[in-house]
Parts: C-alpha cells; sequence; structure tokens
C-alpha cells in the first residue's frame, strides 16, 4: 500500500519543527474563554482546533476561564461554557483552571516587574492615558508618573490593593517604550482598581489583573506549550512575549495566531444577542436561530455536524467567510443515513377513504431509513381517516401538479392508491375534507403491477396521531439588507424569521421519543423535539434544515 501524504496546517508544521528543535518535549494547548457570554460557532473552531492537537501530539488539554472582569461574569456563562465544550467532545481531564486561581501569583510577579523598575503607578485618568498614548502615526509621550522611584511604586501598589483608592484613580503600567511602532506596547495597563466583588473571589480584591497582562502568565504557570488564538491577538503577541520573558519563566509558551472563523449574515456579538434577549426578540442565549453553541444544540445540530463544518473551513492566517449553507449541508450530511424518516403532516386537512371500512385499522410496514437499512422498520397504522398536507391538493391545479385534484390518483406512501372523488369547504371556502376511494390490489410491496401513478404523497393516521407544535426557523437577519443597519448600526431582523405552526400532526411513534431526539419528517426536512420548551404530552419540534440544499461541494 503508497505510503499516503497528509496535508498538515501551519500551526502543525510549526509544532513539528518546535519539537523536533527540541524547544518543547511535549504539547500543551488551552481553550481560555471569558465567561461573560455564550460561546458561540466560532468558538467551537478553537475548542476543536486545541484539543484536536493536544489529541494528535498525545499531550494534554487545559479547559481555562479567563475570568480577570468580575463586571461582566456571571455563574451562568461558566455551567453553559463547560456544558458547550463537553457536548462538543473536549475532555479536559483534571485540568480545569480559573484565571483567579492565579490572582496571588499575578500579584507578586507585578511586584516583581515594580522591584525590576518594569513597572510603575500612574495617576493619570484614562482619558489622559489615551491622549499621552499617541497615535499610528505619531509616537506616545511618557507619563509624568513613569520615574516614580520602586519604593513609592510597591507603596503606592500595596494601598491600592488594601483599598485606599476609587475605581480609576490609580492603574499599575508596564514600563516599556512610548515610542513604540506597536501601540499595544506603549505602556499598558497592568492592574487596574476596581471594587466590585468577583464571582469566586469575592471580596478578597479590589485590583484586578488586565487580561493582557493575566493571559501569558496563566499560560505559563500552566506551562502551556503553545498559545494557539485567532489574528486580532498578532499584534499583542509582543506584549505576551515581554510579560512571560519579564516574569523569569524558563520555558515561556509560543503564541502562534490562525484566522476566526466567520459565517455570512449571523450575529455573533455578545452586545447585539444580550439586547436580543432583553427585548425579547429571541427567548434566551440558547435561542435556535443564534449560532451560539447552546443554540445549534438545541436547533438540532450534532457535534460531528459542527466537527464536519470545521475541519471544511480549513485552519489558515486568512481571513474569509463561510456561508451558512455549508454548515447545513454538514447536518444534513449527518444524519441522513443515522436517522428514521417519519410521517408528519405540518398544515393539515382531513383525507377520508369512503369504502375503506370504518372501524378498520391495519399495520404496514414502513422502512425507518429507505438508504439505511439497517435501521430497520417499523409498524405504523392505516385507516379510514387520515391528515395530509393542504397543499398536496388543488381544486384546480396547474400544469404538472401530480398529486391530489378531483378524479386524480395518487399512491399514499407505504399504503394504497387513492382516486378523489369530491371535497368539502367550510364557510370561508377553505377544504376541509377531501374523499377519496381506494383500490385494495394496490398495496405497496403486494406485487402490485397494473396501472401508473405519477404523485405519492405522505400522510398520517387519524385515529393515531398525536398532536405538535412545529417551529420553522429561517436567518435572524434579512440577508438581503445584510447584519447591520449603516445608518444607525442596529441589526437588519428577518421578520418571518420564526414561524410556528399548532396544530401538526405526527405519528404515534413519536410517544417514544426522547428531548433533543431527531428525525426526518418526509418530504419536510430534519428536526428535532425542543428540549427546552417539549414536554411528553405537548411535543414542541424545531426544524433543523430544509431537505434541499443550496450549498454545492467545490470540485
Amino acid at each position: 500500500m503508497e505510503n499516503e501524504t497528509v496535508s498538515r496546517n501551519f500551526i502543525e508544521q510549526e509544532i513539528d519543527k518546535d519539537l523536533a528543535e527540541g524547544v518543547y518535549d511535549h504539547v500543551s494547548t488551552r481553550f481560555p474563554p471569558e465567561p461573560n457570554g455564550y460561546l458561540h460557532i466560532g468558538h467551537a473552531k478553537s475548542i476543536l482546533l486545541n484539543y484536536g492537537l493536544a489529541q494528535e501530539y498525545n499531550g494534554t488539554f487545559h479547559m481555562r476561564f479567563d475570568d480577570t472582569n468580575p463586571t461582566k461574569e456571571d455563574v451562568e456563562f461558566v455551567d453553559s461554557i463547560k456544558e458547550d465544550i463537553q457536548w462538543l467532545g473536549a475532555d479536559w481531564g483534571n485540568h480545569l483552571y480559573f484565571a483567579s486561581d492565579y490572582f496571588d501569583q499575578m500579584y507578586e510577579f507585578a511586584v516583581k516587574l515594580i522591584k525590576k523598575g518594569k513597572a510603575y503607578v500612574c495617576d493619570l485618568s484614562p482619558e489622559e492615558i489615551r491622549e499621552y498614548r499617541g497615535t499610528l502615526t505619531e509616537p506616545g509621550k511618557d507619563s509624568p508618573y513613569r520615574n516614580r522611584s520602586v519604593e513609592e511604586n510597591l507603596e503606592l501598589f500595596s494601598a491600592m490593593k488594601k483599598g485606599e483608592y476609587k475605581d480609576g484613580e490609580k492603574v499599575l503600567r508596564a514600563k516599556i517604550d512610548m515610542a513604540s511602532p506597536n501601540i499595544n506596547m506603549r505602556d499598558p495597563i497592568l492592574y487596574r482598581v476596581a471594587h466590585i466583588s468577583h464571582h469566586r473571589t469575592g471580596d478578597k480584591w479590589c485590583i484586578y489583573p488586565m487580561y493582557d497582562f493575566a493571559h501569558p502568565l496563566e499560560d505559563a504557570i500552566e506551562e502551556i506549550t503553545h498559545s494557539i488564538c485567532t489574528l486580532e491577538f498578532e499584534d499583542h503577541r509582543p506584549l505576551y512575549d515581554w510579560v512571560v520573558k519579564e516574569c523569569e519563566f524558563e520555558q515561556p509558551p509560543r503564541q502562534i495566531e490562525f484566522a476566526k472563523l466567520y459565517l455570512t449574515n449571523v450575529v455573533t456579538g455578545k452586545r447585539y444577542i444580550k439586547k436580543l434577549v432583553e427585548d425579547h426578540i429571541v427567548d434566551g442565549w440558547d435561542d435556535p436561530r443564534l449560532v451560539s453553541i447552546a443554540a445549534l444544540r438545541r436547533r438540532g445540530y450534532t457535534p460531528e455536524s459542527i466537527k464536519m463544518f470545521i475541519d471544511m473551513c480549513g485552519i489558515s492566517k486568512s481571513q474569509s467567510s463561510v456561508d451558512y449553507a455549508m454548515l447545513d449541508y454538514c447536518i444534513r450530511e449527518d444524519l441522513k443515513l443515522k436517522k428514521p424518516r417519519m410521517l408528519a403532516v405540518l398544515d393539515p386537512i382531513k383525507l377520508i377513504i369512503d369504502n375503506y371500512p370504518e372501524n378498520q385499522v391495519e399495520y404496514l410496514d414502513v422502512p425507518n431509513n429507505l438508504e439505511n437499512e439497517a435501521l430497520g422498520s417499523r409498524k405504523v397504522a392505516f385507516g379510514r381517516e387520515l391528515y395530509i398536507e393542504r397543499n398536496d391538493f388543488m381544486e384546480e391545479p396547474p400544469k404538472k401538479y401530480f398529486r391530489l385534484f378531483p378524479g386524480n390518483e395518487v399512491r399514499l406512501m407505504y399504503a394504497y392508491f387513492v382516486k378523489c372523488v369530491s371535497f368539502v369547504k367550510d364557510e370561508a371556502g377553505n377544504v376541509t375534507e377531501v374523499h377519496c376511494t381506494y383500490d385494495p390490489e394496490t398495496k405497496s410491496g403486494g406485487g402490485f403491477t397494473g396501472r401508473k401513478v405519477k404523485g405519492t404523497i405522505h400522510w398520517v393516521p387519524a385515529s393515531h396521531a398525536v398532536k405538535a407544535e412545529v417551529r420553522l426557523y429561517e436567518n435572524l437577519v434579512d440577508e438581503e439588507k445584510g447584519v447591520y443597519n449603516k445608518e444607525d448600526g442596529s441589526l437588519n431582523l428577518n421578520p418571518n424569521s420564526l414561524t410556528i405552526l399548532k396544530d401538526c400532526y405526527v405519528e404515534k411513534a413519536f410517544d417514544m421519543a426522547k428531548p433533543a431526539d431527531s428525525f426526518q419528517f418526509v418530504r419536510n426536512g430534519y428536526f428535532c423535539i425542543d428540549a427546552k420548551d417539549s414536554k411528553p404530552d405537548a411535543l414542541v419540534f424545531n426544524r433543523i434544515v430544509p431537505l434541499k440544499s443550496s450549498f454545492k461541494l467545490p470540485k
């Protein structure tokens, strides 16, 4: 067997080089979210990339919460993030950490920098700090407090820790280079005063480290080898390296950046989602119209489909956007051979077979999945009265309409030929009943070789039907207008993003289903039982995707 050449992404190539040159003798990666919101599809790329690299190199994967900003953090977000990562299959084992685990060490590292003359306490206001920082084309200027003595800085920093100053009154800054072409290196803030309780440390601290100071220290303390992050942190890398070098770590981590995952026409900004939740436009961070991982799970997406999607997107340093249709393609591919194809009628009218015995019920053999015989078959009740889709009957059909209309004959899927003989309307002119006759010689699987019919329609037996609510989802935003209104920055919302159908009927086999179970509804798409609102006596289904896809695989 010929050896296959496996294409390796640029991150794998860099890790291979580091291991070959003895820079590291192991691989340790991490996923470090801030617990200030729910994770979304873009985070899934980082989770699966970091976990996958740890698996590939037989290394360790750390799950760490960067909880350095208590003003925006909440235990709800911590719990949701854990659930999302476990659902995706990333196992951190015994390696669950919090930035707040290291607050004492971070304080000592800050003291170390002060003693080395590499950090100072600054009294400038936030506005003055911005003004002194300069611009992309002009250098900054030194703070008037930059040359305080080591002793004075130690005393002031200790007073900050003891709570002797108000929020914003003083900060600790790194002493690097106010003329650096990289603005991140112009004496960045390392600590700020914030008199606010932390969700894990309570009121122990009234000063908190800034992300750019805390993050490299967390990686270094945990002996992370490769800090894999997105491209917006590329300009922060010199500061990352400065922190771990000046804090004198023997084997500093290496930061490598990759391109973020951007999906077209979706909302991922936490500020926007928070407002959608507060304004009750969506019913929570897990509303199936969002692309948070919790929302995708509730909608019916599987970990396997998301992994397939991430693999298809690839890893690169080039920013690009991916069409949502590709994600839909992945869930169809994942479900099509795994899930049973069930009978469900979403917009029902009654079909009555006039010449079928009134109290007779027969049970038909129905395959669970025509493309996968291993899923077996089930028995479905059939009787005189059925429900069919409203659009499967027309009083005056156009050309090439092969379903039911007066005088026409169709096959009832898995059952018999029926011919429409009459119909009934209500006072408003809506069809309420379609009357047919059936030919008992035409039973499916019975070897009938007589006349042919061009149309086949699905149905649900009225006597054995279960009533259900079905929710049909479209994109939350108006795709023609784009996500954001150019004039005021608001969202261009699609008023038809959710359609709720209250009077649907599904076959009785759904009595055995559990929340989050998914199925194909014959001719209607893929659906799952809503894990939040569905109850055994009041089923609620979410449409995952329609059957047809607009996505085409590249040749």
